[in-house]
């Protein structure tokens, strides 16, 4: 497979940009915590096989609107196609369970480092395995957001598994999804069949518990649990999008605006004490940012101006 063209090409500035789906979709993460707050009561394992069962409809709903069952059956009646999104699949479930986990167990700020991570590890994968260059000013803010998140994590040694977790698991559904010739709708329908049977066997297990289940017995918390469905799809389809679109080194610096959002719930609303050191990682992560940003934006018009 050829290797991706570079976000700032001039052949780029013919296609669709990925910025907008970009945007979306780490807004929506970074706003996840206070969806999950209506859900602290259904335990992380049950509310993720929830969540896949409500994410199914909602994206056979989106592809019967969109007319997509013809590339829906092409993606199934494809191995090789199929084998990558079994793959994918086990990556975004893992990534879920880890996440909701965190959230609920109060590891709000080893949840922000995780995709704080995930940013440097794209860089890294899109790099050995896309065949993508950065220029010196991007590695120089790779550098800096390293040690930005090195910092951090010396402050957090016991929950770095988490972290580490979010961001391999991430990182490597995105580059599968970046490499599988298949639309986002259909590829998230695929994926959320795939995981539909262990699912539905995790929400039988807690419904045979002693505690019952969690979904059917409250008006208002069954809405929050079924409204997953939306909070699961429309990002996921977003970063699908932005994914085929966009460079993905350039993607996973734009990335941080998620974690950012997390970060500043941990603080304010979560109420999480703010050390030292973890002020201090925040700052070099978002110079970081601003040179990275700063050399795109420079490169960007002098590509304007040549084209």
């Amino acid at each position: 497979m050829a290797s991706t063209p570079t976000a700032l090409s001039p052949a780029d500035s013919t296609q669709p940009s990925g910025l907008p789906a970009a945007l979306g979709a780490y807004i929506i993460w970074g706003f996840l915590p206070l969806y999950l707050l209506l859900v602290t009561e259904v335990p992380p394992f049950e509310f993720v096989g929830w969540r896949i069962i409500w994410t199914l409809p909602f994206c056979l709903l989106i592809v019967a609107l969109r007319k997509q069952y013809p590339a829906l059956r092409q993606a199934i009646f494809n191995p090789r196609t199929m084998l990558a999104l079994l793959a994918s699949s086990v990556l975004i479930a893992i990534n879920w369970f880890v996440y909701i986990w965190a959230i609920m167990e109060g590891e709000v700020y080893a949840a922000s480092l995780g995709y704080y991570l995930n940013p440097l590890l794209n860089v890294l994968l899109g790099t050995l395995l896309l065949g993508e260059r950065l220029s010196k000013w991007q590695w120089l803010a790779v550098a800096v957001a390293a040690s930005g998140v090195a910092l951090l994590a010396a402050g957090a040694l016991t929950t770095l598994w988490i972290s580490l977790t979010l961001a391999f698991s991430f990182g490597l559904y995105g580059v599968v999804r970046k490499q599988v010739p298949v639309g986002s709708l259909p590829g998230l329908t695929i994926e959320s069949a795939i995981l539909l049977l262990p699912a539905c066997g995790i929400a039988w297990w807690y419904a045979q518990s002693p505690a019952g289940p969690s979904f059917g017995t409250d008006l208002g918390l069954s809405a929050a649990i079924a409204f997953s469905g939306v909070v699961t799809a429309v990002p996921l389809l977003l970063f699908a999008i932005a994914a085929k679109r966009m460079d993905y080194s350039t993607l996973g610096f734009i990335q941080y605006l998620a974690p950012t959002i997390v970060f500043i719930l941990g603080l304010t609303v979560f109420q999480q004490e703010l050390k030292p050191v973890k002020l201090g990682s925040f700052l070099l992560i978002w110079i970081a940012v601003a040179i990275f940003v700063g050399d795109l934006w420079s490169k960007r018009r002098r590509a304007r101006v040549a084209a």
